[in-house]
């Protein structure tokens, strides 16, 4: 397969579209696993935030190019991640019935996979075609569907995410699909929600951001629809701290964490006093 227009920029990666070269199996071709191959060099565009980096999804202005086949390559840069283990986690939950996109072949650098339709979960809010109990609602949903799979590895443990926001969730036809698995790991569930929460938080409490009332209603309604004794206090804590370590996050990003985290505080307080 040719790789052809740039199709979205994130922090780390870039999405391309691809093309079928003349007698090599198209979309309705065997999946698998494996090396991508026949591929361009990477482009040169500037790493745009907000940007979806798994199936060139937009971002918050909603302009990311729409156009591509049915296949994109991921791309990671600069030696970020590793797409094949990522690959091998989303074939695993979509297997259990999970909604991620399929993946037709990767390796440590590069995945090849579905290039999903619709808007991410905030392109939606953002438009008024979602509200923000509705994407909470669904963010919720989301996670505790993803915490029934069956662990792969460590019993006891379950599949987290560890990303999971608007701008991971797409609104196809056929559903919401969860994108962007480069943060995936088994563990406790209440650390996903603890993630979540926080990078909801994050955004709420950042009085420059015209994103903030969505983002806090958001919260509130994800924290409303979270399972009885998830999201313990140790499971925040922890998700603080992962995320004051993420190497992507922009000074003032790791600045407003210490808010994020007593914004989740009040919120589950004042809904155990409801």
């Amino acid at each position: 397969m040719r790789t052809g227009r740039l199709l979205g920029a994130g922090r780390t990666a870039d999405v391309y579209e691809l093309h079928a070269d003349e007698g090599e199996s198209g979309p309705d071709g065997p999946d698998g696993l494996g090396a991508v191959t026949g591929t361009a060099a990477p482009g040169g565009a500037a790493d745009r935030d907000g940007a979806d980096s798994h199936t060139g999804r937009g971002g918050g202005d909603g302009r990311t190019d729409r156009g591509g086949g049915a296949w994109v390559l991921r791309r990671y840069r600069d030696g970020w991640g590793d797409a094949a283990a990522e690959a091998e986690v989303m074939e695993y939950v979509r297997g259990h019935g999970y909604p991620v996109p399929r993946v037709r072949s990767a390796t440590r650098t590069e995945m090849v996979l579905e290039h999903l339709s619709g808007p991410t979960l905030l392109e939606a809010c953002a438009a008024g075609q979602v509200a923000p109990p509705e994407a909470g609602a669904t963010l919720a949903h989301l996670l505790r569907t993803l915490h029934t799979v069956p662990p792969r590895r460590r019993p006891g443990a379950r599949v987290l995410h560890l990303d999971l926001h608007p701008e991971n969730v797409v609104l196809t036809p056929h559903g919401p699909q969860v994108i962007d698995w480069n943060n995936t790991e088994e563990g406790p569930p209440g650390l996903d929600w603890g993630v979540s929460a926080t990078i909801l938080a994050q955004v709420a409490v950042d009085p420059a951001d015209p994103r903030a009332p969505l983002a806090h209603a958001t919260l509130a309604s994800l924290l409303a629809h979270r399972p009885a004794d998830t999201l313990t206090p140790h499971d925040l804590t922890e998700a603080t701290r992962r995320r004051a370590s993420t190497p992507t996050m922009s000074s003032r990003e790791t600045e407003l964490l210490g808010r994020a985290e007593q914004l989740i505080r009040r919120v589950m307080s004042a809904g155990a006093e409801a």
